[in-house]
């Protein structure tokens, strides 16, 4: 088969198995030492396995994908699939280091221009980076304040696939920095924050992906930057962030006991205060703790009333925590509760309202999604099989790439509800069901390596 990696190999006359091993090896030896990972740098491969990664007729091992996105700067199911026409020609000159014309003609891959743009991007700021010599300069420190900002705000709105490769690729700039020593004092504490800020949004990633093991290990990676960074609503962010991922882990004992240090890292006047309250309530709900429950979602109530804006609010996105939220979070926990309260159905249609209606920074897929599954259960405990279904609608059609594991569980507990009880045997109620399965079996894919 005629494949981009055969095409990209052939343009920059590296075709003979002894040259392609000799660039192959280099690039091991380039990625071992960024990413710490000497394993990298003792890869091998024979001949015949060449020959089949060229045709596309065998996956490369994982660590061998990782080499040949390193070297080629595409995704391995872009390299081992058909070349789009163009962009052979493109990447063969910049190999030899002649001058190239992007040609924006009729019908020009749109999308390909786009991953062009945005890899001279990135090749530009490691530049600059690298230019800035012994110091860290305003324009480097500029370009990683502004990345973290607009990937904060574009985290809870878009599938995670369009922003993980920059988060990456910002968390690792950022450590390159401060492993390198080079920042004054006050570059330092903001740098150590940007690497909070962008290990919290990775470990939410994992959590997102279904992993709460690395979910974890980021968001400590991200409690230590903040320490170190001395920013306490950052230090108690990361630990609702540890609340969070346990939560959805199934262990609410420990969803509790982060939420509740995190209250204790200082003073907190922003939303930050609103959300540990919040993820309290929720964990006490799944132990069926009442009265913890009731009086966590109350403290929220308050806190919310008396929630003053700080700088991660003034940030956004993930970062903060805004009433459609807030919202969702007590319909969640009233839902959760062994007896449902009376209000619960009433309050998960306001938090699926309140979310139709937000503001553009305040939506997010995710949190809407759960306030439907939510509406969902409520109305599914008056046996309303086909207003569960309508709620459950928006949930159902959202895209294979927004199916993070949240959703995922959120959805699998309206098939739990619906195999309870006088239901279970309704005709709607397992059509429903075997919606729900299809959907569930369909989460975010794991992106390549």
């Amino acid at each position: 088969m005629r494949t981009l990696l055969r095409e990209l190999v052939n343009g920059r006359n590296w075709q003979s198995y002894s040259t392609f091993r000799t660039k192959f090896r280099r690039a091991a030896q380039e990625l071992a030492e960024r990413e710490g990972d000497p394993r990298l740098a003792t890869l091998t491969f024979s001949e015949s396995t060449y020959e089949r990664w060229l045709s596309g007729r065998v996956r490369p091992v994982p660590d061998a994908r990782r080499v040949l996105v390193h070297m080629f700067g595409y995704d391995i199911e872009t390299l081992l699939a058909p070349p789009q026409d163009g962009e052979t020609a493109l990447h063969a000159a910049s190999a030899a280091g002649a001058p190239t014309t992007l040609r924006t003609e009729p019908g020009a891959d749109v999308r390909e221009m786009g991953r062009q743009a945005a890899m001279a991007a990135s090749r530009a700021l490691r530049f600059a980076v690298t230019a800035e010599s012994n110091t860290v300069g305003d324009e480097t420190m500029d370009h990683l304040r502004e990345e973290v900002t607009r990937i904060a705000a574009q985290y809870p709105r878009v599938p995670l696939h369009q922003v993980l490769g920059d988060l990456v690729e910002v968390q690792d700039l950022v450590f390159r920095l401060l492993e390198s020593g080079r920042g004054t004092p006050a570059q330092s504490r903001d740098l150590n924050l940007l690497a909070s800020m962008a290990s919290g949004m990775l470990a939410k990633a994992g959590h997102d992906l279904g992993d709460p093991k690395s979910a974890m290990a980021q968001a400590r990676a991200a409690y230590v930057c903040a320490d170190t960074a001395g920013h306490p609503q950052m230090r108690a962010w990361t630990r609702g962030l540890q609340s969070l991922v346990c939560y959805w882990a199934g262990r609410p004992a420990e969803a509790v006991t982060y939420a509740q240090r995190g209250r204790t890292e200082g003073q907190l006047q922003g939303t930050i205060a609103v959300w540990l309250h919040s993820l309290e309530a929720r964990a006490h709900a799944v132990l069926n703790d009442r009265e913890s429950t009731l009086r966590a979602i109350a403290q929220a109530v308050e806190a919310d009333e008396l929630a003053v804006e700080d700088e991660l609010d003034r940030i956004g996105g993930i970062l903060t925590f805004p009433r459609p939220r807030r919202m969702y979070y007590t319909a969640e926990a009233e839902v959760l509760l062994a007896e449902h309260l009376p209000q619960a159905e009433q309050h998960a249609q306001d938090a699926v309202t309140a979310y139709r209606n937000a503001r553009p920074e305040e939506w997010a897929f995710g949190d809407e999604a759960g306030a439907c599954t939510n509406l969902a259960i409520a109305r599914l405990d008056r046996e309303e099989i086909e207003g569960a279904a309508e709620a459950l609608r928006p949930v159902l059609d959202l895209e294979v790439g927004q199916r993070n594991a949240g959703i995922v569980l959120s959805a699998r507990r309206v098939a739990d509800a619906l195999g309870r009880g006088p239901l279970a045997e309704a005709h709607a109620a397992r059509d429903l069901r075997s919606e729900i399965e299809v959907f569930t079996a369909s989460p975010t894919p794991a992106l390549p390596r």
